[in-house]
């Protein structure tokens, strides 16, 4: 029978086996798929949508995140190297970084949620308050207000060792550590309902729209803006990235919800002793844990192609144009 020492041993090797191979691929594709979302949602025909610059925020973010957290994740449990382990004033700007472009995330997924609200509302003067401008005060306002927000990380962090010859850059150990964990269970609670909660909403309002005239006929032209929609059915576009949306929550709340009952089981076992084992097994599931939430940020791309007809259309309009630039 295995020891808990073989367990732990083997539950570290596994994960760092497994950041070794499935980071890498991760940052690839993640890499590939943002910088490809990024150039068809700014295409002069879907740049218009407010729900589209929602998605600008967040596949920009979620770039940024890719080598802001998952990089780093992956040098530090696949190779050992913990460059933030011995310089303080990285090891804060680096979890400082990390904090806020989670928080972002989804806090733009909601924003675009609440958009799809607001669009497929069968009232018009509803409807007309999906604006351009609406969207650059939310994205804005919201990024300067997490970023504020999340200032005390700055300087409620150190070095800590979690597990026997392990340290880590993290949250200062007593009170802090504890509203962290309570504030992160339940950001990330509340941002899968309100998720949840808008797609719903959204639904609702496209079957009621149905009930009371058939839907027009999609068509790539249009109109998408919102300011103009007709009261009877939302557009072709509109409908496209409620699709879109809704495959993206679906993949957030699966991946990310592991880590939020990770980090309420760490808050009901805080005041427990625990053996050195048990503290390896903990560390080696965070890290498998935090491995999964990035998978999310590298997926959006490869989920939208599945659920939007009108973005592979575009996808196909933006790898013509450059294969004709290389031709040229």
């Amino acid at each position: 029978m295995a020891s808990s020492t073989d367990i732990a041993t083997a539950m570290t090797s596994a994960v760092a086996y497994l950041y070794k191979i499935v980071g890498p691929i991760l940052i690839f594709i993640g890499t590939i798929g943002g910088i490809l979302n990024l150039v068809v949602f700014t295409q002069k025909n879907l740049r218009k949508n407010p729900c589209s610059m929602y998605f600008i925020a967040y596949n920009l973010v979620n770039l940024m995140q890719i080598y802001a957290s998952l990089l780093g994740l992956m040098v530090n449990v696949g190779y050992n190297i913990n460059l933030t382990a011995n310089n303080i004033h990285l090891c804060r700007l680096d979890l400082y970084i990390t904090t806020v472009f989670n928080v972002l995330s989804s806090f733009y997924l909601v924003l675009a949620s609440f958009d799809r609200i607001l669009i497929t509302s069968p009232n018009a003067l509803t409807r007309q308050r999906s604006t351009l401008r609406l969207a650059y005060i939310c994205i804005i306002g919201g990024t300067l207000f997490w970023a504020l927000f999340h200032s005390q990380v700055l300087v409620f962090s150190e070095i800590i060792e979690v597990a026997p010859n392990y340290f880590q850059c993290y949250f200062q150990p007593g009170t802090y550590i504890a509203f962290t964990g309570y504030y992160s269970i339940i950001k990330e609670i509340l941002a899968i309902s309100l998720m949840i909660i808008c797609g719903l909403w959204a639904i609702k309002n496209i079957r009621s729209m149905r009930r009371v005239a058939p839907l027009p006929s999609l068509s790539i032209n249009t109109n998408t803006t919102g300011v103009e929609g007709n009261q009877q059915s939302a557009s072709s576009k509109d409908r496209q990235l409620i699709f879109m949306l809704r495959m993206d929550i679906t993949i957030y709340g699966l991946f990310c919800f592991v880590f939020a009952i990770f980090l309420l089981y760490q808050q009901i076992t805080e005041d427990y002793i625990k053996s050195p084992q048990r503290a390896e097994i903990e560390v080696a599931i965070r890290n498998l844990c935090l491995l999964s939430i990035d998978v999310p940020l590298c997926t959006s791309f490869y989920t939208n192609l599945i659920a939007s007809k009108t973005f592979r259309k575009e996808v196909k309009k933006v790898l013509s144009w450059e294969r004709l630039f290389r031709m040229e």
